[in-house]
């Protein structure tokens, strides 16, 4: 007796995860290295997206195209989504979603706040994701269901605080009439918190949300390059995500907390409109 025939329509057979992490790991320290080490003096903007103020420089080019090559001779099967135009379909399952430089604006001008940001998709899920921030010189990484880890260590977010006492960081997007709304949102949040941080790289905010270095994070007009390995990091950290209420995170509004910070936030986020600009 053979064995039937696999449908056309069904997924192929999913590949290890720790392999999927091994890969991500490896081509986000040859892209932070790359980022940290040839960063030339004279840093220029390569092209302008949204605004003037949201840019691409010729090293998110230079590190794209590295990840995305060593990616494609391990994994050629594989989809690929970059930031910076990377788009290939693929045909394993497998699809990698990638951010070259998580916080452009910071690396332009020399802060330490960048990262870079590499997930891997399966069936359309989130099961592998690395954040590199080279010059906090800390790797972040998490399989779906294998906890979440800083330099190899378990990271896990802190214990609830009432929502008075929480340190929330966001987000404003580099349109001026939605920064303009984002400015207002915040305006009234803070009377409601402990202070609100404003770092850069929504995948660092994610992180360090991981690691117990914030309570919350939102953020309105997010890509899934920019969320995808944060997201599952912080989850697997303990964090809750979501967008408007009994929503996932999507562009409309990302919100991450801490477990018995996440419902309050979200809806107070929500009554705030910060899901519209």
């Amino acid at each position: 007796m053979t064995d039937a025939p696999r449908p056309e329509s069904a997924e192929p057979p999913a590949p290890p995860y720790d392999e999927l992490l091994d890969l991500a790991l490896e081509a986000a320290r040859r892209a932070g290295e790359l980022l940290r080490d040839h960063r030339p003096a004279d840093l220029g903007v390569a092209a302008t997206k949204s605004s003037a103020i949201d840019v691409v420089t010729e090293m998110d080019l230079a590190a794209e195209k590295l990840i995305t090559g060593f990616l494609t001779e391990r994994r050629p099967a594989d989809g690929i989504l970059g930031e910076e135009g990377a788009s290939t379909p693929g045909s394993s399952g497998v699809r990698w979603v990638v951010d070259p430089v998580d916080g452009t604006v910071n690396y332009l001008y020399g802060r330490p706040d960048w990262s870079v940001s590499i997930a891997a998709e399966y069936a359309g899920e989130v099961v592998a994701g690395v954040v590199a921030a080279p010059m906090r010189g800390e790797t972040y990484h998490a399989v779906r269901g294998g906890g979440a880890f800083v330099d190899g260590e378990p990271a896990h977010c802190r214990p609830a605080p009432p929502m008075d006492q929480a340190l929330v960081s966001t987000g404003f997007n580099y349109v001026h009439a939605v920064r303009s709304h984002q400015a207002e949102v915040a305006r009234r949040l803070i009377p409601r918190v402990r202070d609100i941080r404003r770092g850069g790289s929504a995948a660092i905010d994610l992180c360090d949300l991981a690691c117990g270095r914030l309570d919350g994070y939102y953020e309105r007009g997010l890509h899934p390059w920019d969320l995808a390995a944060g997201d599952l990091i912080a989850r697997e950290a303990g964090a809750l995500t979501g967008s408007r209420p009994g929503l996932p995170p999507d562009g409309d509004l990302t919100v991450a907390a801490v477990p018995g910070l996440f419902v309050p936030l979200q809806r107070l986020l929500d009554e705030l409109g910060a899901w519209h600009d």
